[in-house]
């Protein structure tokens, strides 16, 4: 039997299905993101144009489905099991360069303080590492963004630097940037490769992991 390749459009994780976008989630995607907006806006530029209306949701999620198909970016849902709610977005972005990753994150208001941001990194990190094969993952965040810095920290990334004044709020201010980093080098002695995944291609079959030895 041939060996399945990635990426992986479906991601099961202890609590939560992560899988890439289609527009019939547009509906549960605009709930979650009314529900959550002022609870988002302090850290995510894009919220502060929300509420925005059904048919920009559908316009936004066909733009992530076909960029996923072509390999260009790799965005994801945050769901709960039964795919009934969606708990936040996630991706894998291909914006750092050939051979990385960078992972971001959002969580529902509803759903903070319960590690899934956590649980999410890491599961991604084991996708990068064993799946897509790359040299280095980082998380970026608001230098004042504790609870996202959090994050990387758990999962035993290193902080590399705080860049000054890099990255553009919605009012024009600039605002520091924490930029974390995973090599794949120290991947084994992350908590993230002992998380237990199942990853699935486009059309639902198991995705071998690959294990990465220290």
């Amino acid at each position: 039997m041939s060996e399945i390749p990635g990426p992986a459009y479906r991601i099961h994780t202890p609590r939560l299905v992560i899988r890439c976008w289609n527009p019939v989630d547009a509906p549960l995607l605009k709930t979650a993101i009314d529900e959550s907006v002022d609870h988002l806006r302090p850290w995510m530029p894009w919220a502060y144009n929300e509420p925005e209306d059904l048919q920009k949701k559908i316009d936004l999620l066909r733009s992530f489905r076909g960029k996923f198909d072509l390999g260009q970016d790799f965005v994801y849902g945050i769901f709960n099991k039964d795919e009934t709610r969606v708990l936040g977005g996630t991706g894998l972005h291909t914006r750092i360069g050939e051979g990385a990753r960078e992972i971001g994150y959002w969580i529902h208001k509803d759903y903070t303080n319960q590690g899934l941001a956590t649980e999410v990194s890491a599961a991604l990190t084991k996708v990068a590492f064993e799946i897509d094969g790359v040299e280095r993952v980082e998380i970026h965040c608001d230098a004042e963004n504790v609870r996202s810095a959090a994050v990387p920290r758990k999962l035993g990334y290193t902080h590399d630097a705080t860049l000054r004044k890099r990255v553009r709020a919605h009012d024009g201010t600039l605002r520091d940037a924490m930029i974390w980093s995973l090599l794949r080098q120290d991947y084994p002695s992350s908590p993230a490769a002992a998380v237990q995944i199942e990853a699935f291609d486009a059309i639902g079959r198991p995705i071998p992991l690959k294990p990465v030895l220290p």
